[in-house]
């Protein structure tokens, strides 16, 4: 292995970067295509980003690739959702039956746990993560089956590729109208939108809730972070989807009171973590379109197959904010003191998170005629990893859908892991300077 990717840090997005290419290789050829005549080279492209950092696609799944097409981004989105070099460490582990440093390093990189627990915790991951899809396309086999009169084959392959990408918080549908269509549907919405969710608490929040279930005392400050942040804004999006879609009728305005919750429900959780559209949101009013940019900047948990900013990080900054407007000198969260360091590093991401959506924004802009508002919707949503689109993404030049393909390929290798690819050294002072307090505000 060359040095300059050697370190854990550097090799993830390079990691991700060829997995990318083969996969983008592999939707090129005519076998994966379902219309030879369609141009293929940006589609595969921009496919094989967005399965594998679990975003979106520029073109119908459904109709686009044949079966066999399909395979492989449903393979790229469990490569994805598992992390590349976390399954390469299990695959080593497997083989070897033991980690060397550097090994243990390149998991605890994405999977954001304890140097001495990466063993274990690789075998938990796996486990939980197969278990959780299985019992999701379990129901949805049933009711694809049951309900639509769907061929158990068909029925088996549809839930099954439904439930990997909803754990891994991929959005990919082999319907054109992604979850538009079953809107009301209880039995399909709700296994969907419980699988993005528990994907998208994060690996390391999974393993202590198992731990330590029916103890929250016991949860450490993340766990509760991320879990009652995301309780948090599960609710708030839900109120907010049902005040600003009540009466739109080209979004849930036709529905029933049953159906109008359902699709509040879904339209809270898949904005931070899965990009499933159960309504149009071309269609949504401003005001919720603005919402659904709050939520998916947000995201879901950290070590998790969602993006954005994190749910921990957000409410992280949250009590920082809290914490200087009472006058108090040290941010404590669950009779726990949160250290310096931590608290800078919040600060960086969410500035640099800030800065790439921006950057994205202001390029888009440049090579576009579109709104504001829908360019920012766009870059969000690409950045954050969740897939949502007010536009027709394939209409769209091809030199901004590369720019979408550069923010999901950030927003999923993380701010922190892009920035320290570049700059792997730290460096110590050993000396102080003199301190100053510039005016703040």
């Amino acid at each position: 292995m060359p040095r300059s990717l050697s370190h854990p840090v550097r090799l993830v997005p390079a990691a991700f970067l060829a997995v990318s290419t083969v996969g983008a290789v592999l939707l090129m050829l005519p076998i994966s295509r379902a219309d030879d005549s369609e141009p293929v080279v940006m589609p595969a492209a921009f496919t094989a980003v967005g399965a594998l950092t679990g975003t979106q696609s520029n073109v119908d799944t459904a109709t686009f690739w044949t079966p066999f097409g399909q395979t492989v981004v449903l393979a790229l989105i469990q490569v994805g959702g598992f992390g590349i070099m976390t399954l390469a460490t299990t695959l080593v582990l497997l083989v070897n039956h033991r980690l060397g440093l550097r090994t243990t390093l390149v998991a605890q990189a994405e999977t954001a746990v304890d140097l001495g627990e990466v063993r274990n915790i690789l075998r938990r991951i796996i486990l939980t993560t197969l278990s959780i899809q299985a019992v999701t396309a379990v129901i949805l086999v049933l009711r694809y089956w049951i309900g639509y009169d769907e061929s158990l084959a068909t029925s088996l392959w549809r839930g099954t590729f439904h439930a990997i990408s909803a754990f891994n918080n991929a959005g990919f549908m082999l319907e054109s109208g992604n979850l538009t269509g079953f809107v009301t549907d209880a039995w399909v919405i709700v296994p969907i939108c419980l699988a993005a969710i528990v994907g998208g608490l994060g690996f390391p929040v999974l393993v202590e809730l198992i731990r330590r279930a029916g103890r929250p005392r016991l949860w450490s400050v993340h766990t509760r972070l991320t879990v009652y942040g995301s309780l948090v804004l599960l609710v708030i999006g839900a109120v907010a989807f049902l005040g600003f879609e009540w009466t739109n009728d080209e979004t849930i305005g036709q529905l029933g009171p049953g159906g109008k919750l359902l699709a509040a429900f879904s339209g809270s959780v898949n904005p931070r973590t899965s990009g499933f559209n159960a309504v149009d949101y071309g269609s949504v009013t401003p005001e919720m379109r603005t919402v659904t940019d709050g939520l998916m900047f947000i995201g879901g948990g950290s070590a998790s197959t969602a993006g954005g900013l994190k749910v921990s990080t957000f409410f992280l900054l949250a009590f920082v904010i809290w914490t200087e407007v009472r006058g108090e000198q040290d941010v404590n969260i669950g009779h726990r003191k949160i250290s310096g360091s931590t608290q800078r590093q919040a600060v960086s991401v969410a500035l640099m998170t800030v800065g790439v959506v921006a950057a994205g924004t202001m390029t888009i802009l440049i090579l576009t005629d579109y709104a504001l508002d829908a360019v920012l919707f766009e870059s969000i949503s690409a950045f954050s990893t969740v897939g949502l689109s007010t536009v027709v993404i394939s209409d769209l030049p091809n030199s901004a859908q590369v720019v979408l393909m550069v923010l999901m390929f950030i927003g999923r290798v993380g701010p922190i892991t892009a920035a320290s690819a570049l700059a792997l050294r730290s460096r110590h002072r050993l000396y102080k300077l003199p301190e100053e307090r510039p005016i703040v505000g």
